[in-house]
C-alpha cells in the first residue's frame, strides 16, 4: 500500500530529501500512521530513521531553520515546525529485566523497532526517502486491525504486557478512545498480568487514566479495567462501590455503575477532566457510610462529608495536583446533594443563599453534576427533577441579582469593628463579623454597607460593647 497523497504536508518530503543527503532510511512511525489512516487530526509526528535520530534532526532543523532540542541520553530530538510537533530517534531494539519497565536499548532494525511497539496499530510505518516515498511497512496487519476496530499486540501479548505493564492501561485507554474491542488473547494477557501493573509509577498509571476519563464515553474505559483487575489494583476506592446488597428484601443499587453513568451524563456535557473526578468521587464514601435500618432500609447519611474528606487523600495517592482542582472536586463532592435537596422542596430564599455563598463560582459546575447525577430508569422522574433543577437555577439567578452573596465579602470589615468599639484583635470581632453574614444569608439585613452597620450597631448592645465618642 502507498500512502503518498495522504502525506500532503511539505515537511515529509523536507524530512526524505535530508534522509536521503544522509544516506539513512526514515519512517514516520506510531500513532500518526495510525490517525492518517484512520482520518483523525494530529499534530505529532515521529520518525524513525535506521541511524542517528539526533543527527537527521540537526540536518531537518538547519534546513527548515527551526530550532531543535536534544535529549541525548534518550537518543531522541524535537522541534517544532508550522504548528507540528517532530520528533526523531534513531531505530531501536530493547530488552527488559523482570523488576523495571525501563528496557535496555540498541541500534537496531526498522523491524526490531516495529517488533517493539505496543500494539499493531502502532507498528506500522510510512517511508519517507524519495525512492519509496509513502510505502507503508505493516508487518502485523496494523491496518486490518483498524478496519476490525481492535486492540492486539504485535508479539505474544504476555511478552508485551510482562516487559513493559504500563502497556495494558494503553491498550485500555486506546479502546476507549477509538471505540475499539480488545482481542481476546491480548485481554487475557492483561488479567493475567494485572498485578505487574504495581512496578510501574502512579504518575504514569494516572496520566493514562486521565485520558481514559476524558474519552467520549469513559465508562467503557472503566469497565474494561474493572473485568481486567487492574482497577482494584489502582483504585480500589472505586471498586469497593460495586455490588448491590440485600436484607428482608430491601436492596440497594449498584453504586460503581451508578457512577459511570453519573460520570458518562457529565462527559455529555463538559470536557473538565476536574468536574469528570467530581462525578468518579461523589459517592466514593458510600461504602463505609453504609447502613441498614429496619424501617427506613439502607442509608448512606453523611457519605457527602466523609467524601470530601476522602478526596485529599486520594488525590494524594494518585499523584493528581493537591491544588485549587482539588479543592473544586473537594467542594462539589461535599455539596452534591444540597441542589437534590433543594428540589423536594419549597425553594426558600435563604436556602439559595447559603448553596450561593458555599458554592461561589462553582455553582454552575455543581449544577452539571447534580444533573448527571439523576440517573432513574423512571422516565417522568427524571423529568419532574431537571424541571426542578430549572426553576433552582432561576431562583438563583433572582436571589443572586439581589443579594450578591456568590462571593460574599462582608459589608463591614474586622478594621471597622475594632475601629467602633475600640477593640483590639480578638474573638468578639469574629463573632459580630459571622452574625452580620449570618443575618445576610437568612434575609435578616440586605448585603449592603448600612444595614449591617445598623445590625452591627444593635447586636453590639447585646454584647454590651459601646461604641467609641
Amino acid at each position: 500500500m502507498n500512502l503518498s497523497n495522504h502525506l500532503k504536508e511539505e515537511i515529509f518530503k523536507t524530512v526524505g530529501k535530508v534522509a536521503d543527503d544522509l544516506g539513512v532510511e526514515t519512517f514516520v512511525v506510531g500513532g500518526y500512521v495510525r490517525d492518517l489512516i484512520l482520518k483523525r487530526p494530529s499534530k505529532d509526528i515521529d520518525f524513525v530513521c535506521v541511524g542517528s535520530g539526533i543527527a537527521l534532526a540537526k540536518e531537518v532543523a538547519i534546513t527548515i531553520g527551526a530550532k531543535v532540542n536534544v535529549f541525548k541520553n534518550f537518543g531522541t530530538a524535537q522541534l517544532v515546525y508550522n504548528g507540528l510537533d517532530l520528533e526523531f530517534v534513531g531505530a531501536r531494539k530493547e530488552s527488559y529485566r523482570t523488576e523495571s519497565r525501563k528496557p535496555i536499548v540498541e541500534d537496531g532494525s526498522l523491524e526490531d523497532d516495529q517488533n517493539r511497539r505496543d500494539f499493531t496499530i502502532n507498528a506500522m510505518a510510512i517511508c519517507v526517502n524519495s525512492e519509496k516515498f509513502g510505502e507503508l511497512i505493516d508487518p502485523f496487519s496494523g491496518v486490518k486491525d483498524l478496519k476490525r476496530k481492535t486492540i492486539k499486540t504485535p508479539l505474544e501479548p504476555d511478552i508485551t504486557f510482562s516487559d513493559d505493564p504500563l502497556r495494558m492501561m494503553r491498550a485500555i485507554r486506546f479502546a476507549t478512545q477509538l471505540k475499539f474491542d480488545i482481542e481476546a488473547t491480548t485481554f487475557d494477557a492483561i488479567m493475567q498480568f494485572a498485578e505487574r501493573i504495581k512496578i510501574v509509577s502512579m504518575e504514569r498509571i494516572t496520566d493514562e487514566l486521565n485520558k481514559i476519563i476524558l474519552s467520549d464515553q469513559p465508562s467503557y474505559g472503566f469497565k474494561l479495567l474493572f473485568h481486567s483487575g487492574l482497577l482494584k489494583l489502582i483504585f480500589p476506592e472505586m471498586v469497593a462501590l460495586h455490588g448491590v446488597e440485600t436484607i428482608n428484601g430491601k436492596s440497594h443499587k449498584d453504586n460503581f455503575y451508578h457512577t459511570l453513568q453519573v460520570l458518562d451524563n457529565v462527559s455529555e456535557r463538559s470536557n473538565d477532566l476536574w468536574l469528570r473526578w467530581s462525578a468518579i468521587l461523589h459517592d466514593i464514601a458510600k461504602p463505609p457510610t453504609k447502613r441498614f435500618d429496619n424501617k427506613v432500609g439502607w442509608t448512606f447519611h453523611g457519605h457527602e462529608d466523609k467524601g470530601s474528606r476522602m478526596v485529599p487523600s486520594i488525590f494524594r495517592k494518585m499523584k493528581l495536583p493537591l491544588n485549587e482542582k482539588m479543592h473544586f472536586v473537594k467542594k462539589l463532592v461535599r455539596l452534591h446533594l444540597r441542589p437534590i435537596a433543594l428540589v423536594k422542596d419549597v425553594v426558600t430564599d435563604t436556602a439559595i443563599r447559603r448553596l450561593l455563598f458555599e458554592a461561589g463560582n462553582d455553582v454552575e459546575a455543581l449544577m452539571e453534576l447534580c444533573r448527571a447525577d439523576i440517573t432513574s430508569k423512571n422516565h417522568e422522574k427524571v423529568k419532574r427533577y431537571i424541571s426542578n433543577f430549572d426553576k433552582v437555577e432561576k431562583k438563583m439567578k433572582l436571589v443572586e441579582e439581589k443579594d450578591r452573596v456568590r462571593n460574599f465579602q462582608p459589608p463591614i470589615s474586622g478594621e471597622e469593628i475594632m475601629e467602633t468599639f475600640d477593640l483590639k484583635p480578638c474573638r468578639t470581632i469574629g463573632d459580630i463579623k459571622e452574625r452580620i453574614k449570618e443575618a445576610i444569608l437568612d434575609g435578616k439585613i440586605k448585603n449592603e454597607y448600612n444595614e449591617a452597620k445598623a445590625y452591627m450597631i444593635k447586636i453590639s448592645k447585646q454584647l454590651g460593647l459601646q461604641t467609641e465618642k
